[in-house]
């Protein structure tokens, strides 16, 4: 019976891993890496993806780390409803976030008006592509960046708090370094998620190649003419999701700073 069972569950093993391995095989078998992956418009849409997400990763980092500390360090009324506001982002689906930010910002929506006022229209522009990746890839490093300085050592910002540290001090020299291999990691899961952001970006930035086409939306556009082209493009971005998951899984620092907070969230209850 026990020889059996295992037989049973490599049987199974193998089919869940063709299965999954499967269509990742086909793109690369039908478009080996070659010149067209570096097509006009796979460049374009790779210039355009990079831009985007730099700029969107910039925000996210720099709002969401304090953030994050403060959610991970603070205890205070309200702080597993704001938590949980925080990442309803994430279960949302892709078009409610688009039609969201589509009335919110669109000049008809509700910030419209002082928009257009101010000059700035942000719908269908660049902007609106870095608004859609924040939105959307900004609350997974949110989560993973909790749960970084959940796995801190409290002992060891005690002990720089009686040194004389003040708040800051204490976050900068000493919280985020020890965080660091957490933050990271929160950093490339949210990193990918915005470089393969479609549904929010189609509806509130459209998909005009050299503006707002990232590589997402340029394998739909190209999938309707030139299958090859977006297979290309497709393999583009499937190498890109190795390289993350291979530096997520190799990097010592960050595979353990993982483990340790996802034990510490675990045991910390989100509505305390």
């Amino acid at each position: 019976m026990i020889r059996a069972f295992w037989v049973l569950a490599a049987v199974l093993t193998a089919a869940t891993l063709t299965f999954l391995a499967l269509p990742i095989v086909a793109v690369f078998l039908r478009v080996p890496p070659g010149e067209a992956y570096l097509s006009p418009v796979a460049i374009d849409a790779l210039r355009l993806t990079a831009e985007t997400s730099l700029v969107a990763n910039a925000v996210f980092v720099a709002v969401g780390t304090p953030a994050a500390y403060l959610l991970a360090v603070r205890r205070f009324p309200g702080r597993g409803a704001l938590l949980t506001l925080c990442e309803l982002p994430l279960v949302l689906p892709p078009a409610v976030a688009g039609i969201g930010l589509l009335v919110a910002f669109g000049r008809a929506g509700l910030l419209g008006g002082t928009l257009d006022a101010l000059g700035w229209q942000v719908a269908f522009t660049k902007a609106a592509v870095v608004l859609a990746v924040v939105f959307v890839a900004g609350p997974l490093y949110l989560r993973g960046a909790v749960a970084a300085f959940d796995a801190v050592d409290r002992e060891c910002l005690e002990a720089a708090r009686t040194l004389g540290a003040g708040p800051g001090r204490v976050f900068a020299r000493v919280a985020v370094p020890m965080a660091a291999g957490g933050l990271a990691a929160a950093w490339a899961t949210a990193f990918a998620r915005g470089v393969g952001e479609f549904g929010a970006t189609i509806i509130f930035a459209g998909s005009l190649r050299g503006t707002t086409q990232t590589l997402p939306l340029a394998v739909y556009s190209q999938f309707q003419s030139d299958l090859d082209t977006a297979l290309a493009i497709g393999g583009l971005l499937i190498l890109f999701a190795v390289l993350v998951l291979a530096c997520l899984r190799l990097i010592p620092p960050c595979r353990t700073l993982l483990r340790r907070a996802s034990r510490s969230r675990g045991a910390t209850s989100p509505s305390t």
